[in-house]
């Protein structure tokens, strides 16, 4: 208001200027004139100015607002689109230090395996991922004198079965093992700690058993050659279980971030969603198969007899290239255990904005001090797969935008993706961390130690 009241009292300065020119002083009233100009086109500018910068503030994330919880659908809604690039940083961060040799394998354990495309891009390539990062990453190191850990690449869930096309993992324990005979006889550093500061991945159904049936698994068991190792593995329970009775660290299925940076960039996680339940997977087999148990312990198959028929729920039994643009439509995203408790829709749900609901009593979940997974998921019982409705429709009429704020936190995302450079706060990351946390099984640091001690 104030630069709006400029121009009358310059006029009247001009018209003081009028009657000093009828007095002979043209010259004064020239200079005045300018000086008025000037100051009007200054005020004028830095008005204009302020305004565009004033009404040009950055929009916030809106709230979603969920439109008639009692309905079929619902749609959630965002007025902003962006999507939020992951970082390109590869800094260490919290990582104290942490050394990695990581050995020279003959092709034969892993890159050899690489002409089957889906080695690396299947829910079971966390293998590949992490081994492609270790030999990119700042913790790496070419000194296997000064290495807290031995990373060992062994691809063993490359070998896809052409009947079904899940990994064949029979050759496995025999593979490892051959590439623990060759670093043993090659390296003392094995031998030294009889590879409690070794590495392995396992990132199939029963992990640290290395077979794909549970019962098969059990049967065997862990290799006597492994217990005494770090194992790498999708498998984790909260109970007792033989095929985890060994030094671990739960990691999340592989999930490839380039497909989710393509979904996303078509629908933002904060866009449109108007699918209210979400489930597209293998819903049963029947009546068992040839190990005598129902899939599933038979949930999948009450999920699609009991709301197949509900038209709140998106049920899908066969297979879509495209599906995860139905994930980033949908408010939640079913997760039921399949022969193991784990699933790559748990992950695919958490990086496409979609609320996981698990169901799979006991599972551990990957990265729990990273990830907050009860602020970002719903967990429900197998036994109560009969009540999953009300269950959903009641979250969705009290803090559903308070589990989808934390969910949609990029953060979230970057922690369950592996990258093919590590970058602080991705899976890989995450996985530096967790052995991080496991010095007290480093030979070097022991040795460094006890010199310490015997100094002092």
């Amino acid at each position: 208001m104030e630069e709006l009241k400029r121009p009358t009292r310059r006029r009247g300065f001009y018209v003081r200027m009028r009657l000093l020119h009828k007095n002979g002083r043209q010259q004064d009233k020239n200079l005045c004139f300018k000086y008025y100009k000037w100051v009007l086109w200054f005020s004028l500018t830095l008005y204009f100015f302020s305004s565009y910068f004033i009404s040009h503030k950055p929009i916030p994330l809106s709230k979603t607002r969920f439109a008639n919880s009692k309905s079929n659908r619902a749609l959630i809604e965002s007025v902003n689109t962006t999507f939020l690039h992951q970082p390109t940083s590869n800094n260490k961060g919290s990582l104290r230090d942490l050394k990695i040799y990581v050995y020279a394998l003959p092709s034969i354990y892993n890159t050899d395996w690489l002409s089957n495309e889906r080695c690396s891009n299947h829910l079971f390539a966390a293998e590949v991922a992490i081994h492609k990062a270790l030999l990119n990453s700042d913790v790496r190191t070419f000194d296997p004198y000064e290495a807290d850990f031995f990373f060992v690449p062994v691809y063993v869930s490359c070998n896809f079965s052409t009947v079904n096309g899940f990994p064949a993992i029979g050759h496995a324990r025999s593979l490892i093992s051959s590439a623990i005979n060759l670093i043993s006889s090659e390296y003392p550093f094995w031998n030294r700690s009889r590879g409690s500061d070794h590495v392995f991945v396992a990132s199939h159904d029963y992990g640290a058993c290395f077979h794909a049936m549970e019962n098969r698994a059990v049967a065997d068991g862990i290799p006597d050659f492994l217990k005494k190792s770090i194992i790498l593995q999708t498998f984790g329970v909260k109970y007792n279980h033989p095929c985890q009775d060994v030094e671990n660290v739960v990691i999340p299925p592989y999930i490839s971030p380039e497909s989710v940076r393509k979904t996303l960039e078509k629908s933002p996680v904060t866009g449109k969603r108007d699918i209210w339940v979400f489930f597209r997977g293998k819903m049963e087999m029947h009546p068992k198969n040839v190990s005598g148990r129902f899939y599933s312990k038979k949930v999948r198959t009450d999920i699609w007899r009991r709301y197949n028929g509900d038209r709140r729920f998106y049920l899908q039994r066969h297979r879509f290239a495209g599906y995860q643009s139905e994930i980033v439509r949908s408010v939640f995203c079913l997760c039921p255990l399949g022969w193991a408790p784990w699933s790559p829709r748990l992950v695919e749900s958490v990086a496409l904005g979609c609320v996981p609901v698990i169901i799979a009593d006991g599972i551990r979940l990957p990265f729990s001090n990273a990830v907050n997974w009860p602020d970002i998921s719903l967990t429900v019982a197998e036994k109560d797969v009969s009540k999953l409705g009300m269950i959903l429709e009641h979250v969705a009429a009290t803090n559903l935008t308070s589990v989808q704020r934390n969910l949609w936190d990029p953060s979230v995302r970057r922690a369950l993706l592996f990258n093919d450079q590590a970058q602080q706060g991705d899976a890989t990351w995450h996985v530096l961390s967790a052995l991080s946390e496991k010095l007290d099984r480093s030979h070097m640091r022991s040795r460094l130690q006890s010199e310490s001690d015997v100094d002092t």
